[in-house]
């Protein structure tokens, strides 16, 4: 059996599903000041329905790293730059706590300039003094050659034990200085946290006596084992949208182009599916307007929710942001969009009659009626939801899958349908999709999809290889591993695959990823030789290979 939980910024779902069916489902409200007890108390629910039969993996989906940056509630970090040669220093800003050393690195890994040890014990104290803990450093081509981030980690570990240190060289081994950066201090100032979480899951599940895998859904839709999230916390930012999106592909496993939108209590994920493969952001995923190496599907996330508050303010008619309970039919304060969709379209939600007494209290201080205020936020909810789609699809043009998609068909890219995932998505998609025109898809599972989408998605894992022959060197990522080569001047290109091939495998059987997982795609075959006058006096390898994210081989589908 397999169990996956999604928490959300309104609510936490979970399934559990065995042999192509869903045999439970569970749904509660999240409450974001302690995500763990509501993860655990969906997570007991499915267990009693499991009773004793084994449960063979646990995927979770949770918002802890994007609602840590989304509000801000991140312990101050500090970030150490290397910037070497070129571009002025201020270039590579990305937070106010960020410092600048002399030294640096060439893009083949040579130290063209030492480290000064008293800037740097200068500069660890002046961190230190400010109160802060957290330090992320980032060298210029330290994904090359490390040495120079480790010294600094050295130093602040004899004068300073209680500083946390993250080092770019082991988060990310890619080229492109300011995202690898902007990763490696989201990483820092996120870690705690994410630590903290995990010690927490880990403890939950050993005293329930649950000996499985547990793993974590990332934001490209693959999974990783929880052990393994320690190292790149911030990979499970947008973990949610990832789980609708494949949540949606699990529900209809086909070819079809599709958008799909998953409206939640809080806010509404966008996401597209380009002949039945979600879309990627090729540049990767965007944290506080900054570019990151964390691989992440082109999503879009916009403060409109079922849940959304109705207010009257400025002589009009206003739909959130904020979100302040639920909805009146359930019980809720306010009217929300649940509620103006409930009386607009009849549809005896939950309490019929408590969306029309909000609604009324509403009206009483408009001078507008019960009816035209239901009107206009219904109206105004499928506007913002198509100017929304509308506006994406101008940035999903730039895509590379997407401009491949339609050289290979041959045509423009058109929608199919609209895929409604999400707690809302039976109240609001139909309308929408009607106004589109486009057909539209609402599962029985729709609800859970994305607790659906964790349970049934693969691991992934990928391995990027740096190989100069003349220096007869290697460096692996993830890690910032370097090695020495045998026989380099005889190094092929096919040479160089075998051995990302053989790190690959490793990482999996370090991180229990099982051998038929292990689909390996080649995704960077790059040589280049080395010229010295005339003669070529070595090779650069770059390889990257990866177990892209899919579904479990187990999984076929959903039946009803």
């Amino acid at each position: 059996m397999l169990i996956g939980i999604d928490v959300g910024g309104t609510f936490t779902d979970g399934v559990l599903f065995h042999e192509g069916k869903v045999v439970s489902s569970d749904k509660r409200l999240t409450d974001q000041h302690n995500l763990k007890i509501s993860l655990l108390q969906v997570l007991d629910k499915l267990l009693e329905t499991a009773g004793k039969e084994p449960i063979e993996r646990i995927v979770l989906s949770t918002t802890l790293v994007t609602n840590l940056l989304a509000t801000g509630n991140i312990e101050r970090t500090a970030l150490i730059l290397i910037p070497g040669y070129g571009l002025p220093p201020d270039t590579f800003k990305i937070c106010r706590d960020t410092y600048y050393l002399s030294g640096g690195i060439d893009f083949r890994g040579r130290v063209i300039e030492d480290l000064d040890r008293a800037q740097i014990e200068s500069t660890l104290k002046q961190i230190h003094e400010l109160g802060i803990r957290r330090l992320a450093v980032a060298g210029k081509f330290a994904n090359r050659n490390g040495v120079h981030e480790k010294t600094i980690e050295q130093v602040a570990n004899e004068l300073y034990p209680d500083i946390q240190v993250s080092l770019s060289s082991k988060i990310s081994g890619k080229l492109n200085y300011p995202r690898r950066a902007a990763t490696t201090y989201y990483t820092a100032a996120v870690a705690k946290e994410w630590n903290q979480f995990t010690k927490a899951i880990k403890e939950a599940i050993k005293e329930r006596g649950i000996k499985t895998d547990i793993h974590i859904l990332k934001a490209d839709g693959g999974t990783m084992p929880l052990d393994m999230s320690l190292i790149r916390p911030c990979e499970t930012v947008f973990s949610g949208p990832a789980a609708s999106t494949m949540g949606a592909v699990a529900l209809t496993m086909d070819e079809s182009n599709s958008v799909v939108i998953d409206i939640g209590g809080t806010t509404t994920d966008i996401s597209l599916i380009v002949g039945g493969v979600p879309l990627y952001a090729s540049r990767g995923a965007c944290l506080e307007g900054k570019l990151t190496h964390i691989n992440a599907f082109a999503v879009k996330s916009i403060p409109l929710g079922g849940d959304s508050m109705l207010s009257w303010q400025e002589q009009q008619l206003r739909i959130g942001p904020e979100r302040r309970g639920s909805a009146a039919c359930f019980g809720g304060m306010v009217p929300t969009v649940i509620d103006a969709f409930n009386v607009h379209y009849r549809l005896q939600i939950g309490d019929f009659n408590l969306s029309t007494n909000k609604l009324a209290e509403l009206a009483d201080r408009t001078p507008l009626t019960q009816e035209e205020i239901t009107s206009q936020a219904v109206d105004m909810v499928y506007e913002q939801l198509a100017v929304t789609i509308r506006n994406m699809f101008k940035e999903w043009e730039n895509e590379p899958a997407y401009k491949v998609w339609e050289v290979i068909n041959r045509r423009k890219y058109a929608l199919d349908r609209i895929i409604g995932v999400g707690a809302a998505a039976h109240t609001i998609i139909p309308g929408l999709a009607e106004r589109m025109q486009l057909d539209y898809l609402v599962h029985e599972y729709s609800p859970v999809a994305n607790a659906l989408g964790a349970a049934a998605v693969r691991p992934t894992l990928s391995v990027e290889l740096h190989i100069d022959t003349q220096k007869q060197t290697a460096m692996v990522d993830p890690g910032g591993i370097s090695l020495p080569i045998k026989n380099a001047h005889r190094y092929q290109l096919t040479d160089a695959k075998s051995l990302a091939l053989e790190y690959l495998k490793e990482f999996g059987e370090e991180n229990d990823l099982e051998p038929q997982d292990l689909e390996p795609e080649f995704y960077t075959e790059e040589q280049f030789n080395v010229i010295r006058g005339w003669d070529t006096v070595g090779k650069l390898f770059e390889i990257g290979v990866q177990i892209k994210p899919g579904f479990i081989k187990s999984f076929k589908g959903v039946r009803i």
